[in-house]
This record gives C-alpha cells, structure tokens and sequence, in this order.
C-alpha cells in the first residue's frame, strides 16, 4: 500500500469541526457578534426557563379546591381538572358529552388519513362525506336513536374545530374561483371580483360576524331564521376567501406566458388549461403564504366569542367568571394556548412537508 495512502486514510478533522462542538462553533460562536448574543440568549433561557417550569411542574397542584389553590406559589391546574368537560364541551348534555367526543376523533382520524398523499383520490371524498355526515348525526342526532340536541348548545373544542375545519375547507376552492374571476378577460366578471375581493378585505372580520349576527336576521321575512353557527361560518368562509383569492393571484401571476402558449398548441380549452396545467404549479408556489392564511383564520376563529357563541375561548372565560376561580387567567388561557399552538403547528409542519414533497 502506498505511504501516501496510510497518512491519507490516518489523518482525521480537528475535533472542534465535527459533532456538536463543530456544530455550536459554526452556528453560535463564528463571530464575535453571534457569541455575544448566544451568551446572551443563554442567561436569559437561565433566567427564565427553570422558574417556568418549576411554576408548571414542581410547584403547582393539579387536583384540589380554589382555596388552596390561593396558598401555593406555582400554577393551579384543578381550574382545568376541575372544569375541564365545560371547557371542551361547553353546554352540551352532560350524560351524552361521549357523542361531540366521538365527533371530534372521527374528524382527526380523517385529518391525519388526509396528510397522507397516497390516499389523496375520488374515494378520499367520500369517506369524507360520510365521516361529516357521520360527525353531523353525532352532534346534532335525532337518528339511529340518538337525542336531539340542539345547536345552541353546541360550544367548546368541537365547535372550535366545526369552524376552523368548514371555514377552511370552503374558504379555499372560493378564494381559487375569485382569484381566476380577478383575473378573467370578461370585465362583468373581473370587476365583480375586484369590488368583492377589496370590499372584504377592507374590512375587519369582527364587523362581518356583527353583520352576520345583528344585521342580516333583519333582512330575512319573519318567521325565518338561520343558525347563528351557520351564519358565522358564511362570514369566516367569506372573509379567509377574499385573502386566499389574492395568494393564489400571485402564484398565477408567476406562471410564465410560455405555459399558457404551450396549453394553447395542445388545443386545451380555457378549463383543462387551468386544470391540468397553470393551477397544479401555482397553488405550489404558494403553499407558504397560503398556510399562514389559513392559520391566520383557523386562530380568527376565537373571535365568534363576541357574538355569544361558545367555542373554547368563550367557555374558558366564562369558567373564569366563576368566582371560585378568579385570579387563575395565566393557567387557563396558557392551557388555551397550548390548544392552539398544537393545532397551528401541526398545519405549518405538514406545509413544510407538502412543500418537499412536491419539490418546490
């Protein structure tokens, strides 16, 4: 064997290059101005980290009375143990709270069997007919030998989730249609879009839910009514499409004219050109700014709580007004956060990977 070829094989990188100490080298101490601010960073994870959790963990009681709660000096948890089923379930029957239970795993099965691209075909439809039309008989029932209940009473995590899910799931074939109405070569139907598109947005959402909740019931002839839940689905469905149909603009605006010349040779109509050819790479140019839309909305959806409807937040806060458990804010709404930082992040990781998978 070649001498040159022994020291080739002997010699190894300096330790301080490779592992962890090359990695901490290279990312936080490779300048004098990033190792000031790691060190800096790392006195206030100090500070503050270890006082966190020994307030959540150490500290804290989990199952106990609000009196005791009041001698202790880390967090009171027994506000969510102790009330934890108005909380999720709001004023839902409490003999039958295993139905909006059953409801909301049957909707997360079908979101996780979703993320799957694999299972992404006509049959995926219909199993998703079926689990809503399944989730429906659940909340609402009056089948198969279930109760009637009726949807005012309806509140909590499930009614959180009927709205983000429904919102969203609607808000984005609507925001494709506006966006390629803003765009169409007939003027009727591009200025239409143009005037809704900016009306919408022009306005903040709490005014749509106020319309939807005050104002709209006075133009409808007496003796009609319509669901306070369904008329504030309108508005967020409404709202959140205004704003995707202006993602989804700047994804077709970034298709280069060659696209639409090459769909034109191959004698595709204006519908199969959309279909098969521009819509597939636009909406993947803007899956970013189209997940933080929806985030955006999905978190928006706390604000029906100003027209009396009890979703999650709306519940917390009325446990809070309870005057045995005044004064312990910081526990339930850092339980509500939580909520929706597991929720949010969940959709902003499966973006992520979506956009791999697609190789954008």
């Amino acid at each position: 064997m070649p001498v040159y070829q022994i020291i080739t094989e002997d010699v190894r990188p300096p330790v301080t290059s490779v592992g962890v100490i090359g990695w901490i080298k290279t990312n936080l101490f490779n300048s004098v101005l990033n190792s000031i601010l790691t060190i800096i960073s790392l006195i206030f994870l100090w500070k503050t980290v270890p006082p966190l959790i020994r307030w959540i963990f150490i500290d804290s009681l989990w199952v106990s009375t609000p009196a005791a709660c009041r001698n202790i000096d880390g967090a009171c948890w027994s506000v969510i143990t102790s009330n934890y089923r108005f909380i999720l379930f709001g004023f839902y029957p409490y003999d039958i709270q295993w139905r909006p239970t059953l409801a909301v795993i049957l909707l997360i099965v079908l979101l996780l069997i979703s993320r799957n691209r694999n299972f992404w075909s006509r049959r995926l439809l219909y199993v998703w007919i079926a689990g809503l039309f399944g989730m429906g008989i659940l909340m609402k029932g009056g089948l198969f030998g279930l109760s009637t209940v009726d949807s005012e009473l309806w509140g909590g995590l499930p009614l959180t989730f009927l709205l983000a899910v429904f919102g969203l799931t609607a808000a984005y074939p609507l925001g494709i249609v506006l966006a390629l109405g803003r765009r169409s070569k007939l003027p009727a139907i591009r200025i239409l879009s143009i005037i809704y598109i900016e009306m919408i947005r022009g306005v903040p959402l709490v005014s749509l839910l106020f319309m939807s909740a005050v104002i709209f019931p006075l133009f409808l002839p007496e003796g009609i009514t319509i669901n306070k839940i369904l008329r504030a689905q309108v508005a967020i469905i409404l709202f959140t499409a205004a704003y995707i149909a202006e993602v989804v603009r700047g994804g077709l605006q970034g298709i280069a004219k060659g696209q639409y010349e090459a769909a034109e040779s191959l004698g595709l109509n204006y519908v199969q050109t959309m279909r098969l050819i521009i819509l597939p790479q636009a909406l993947k140019i803007v899956i970013p700014p189209s997940v933080s839309i929806l985030i955006s909305a999905f978190k928006d959806t706390s604000l029906v709580v100003i027209i009396a409807l009890y979703d999650i937040l709306k519940t917390m806060q009325s446990t809070l007004a309870n005057p045995n458990w005044m004064g312990f804010s910081s526990e339930a709404y850092f339980f509500l956060a939580c909520i929706y930082f597991i929720c949010c992040y969940t959709m902003s990781n499966y973006s992520r990977r979506l956009e791999k998978e697609l190789g954008t």
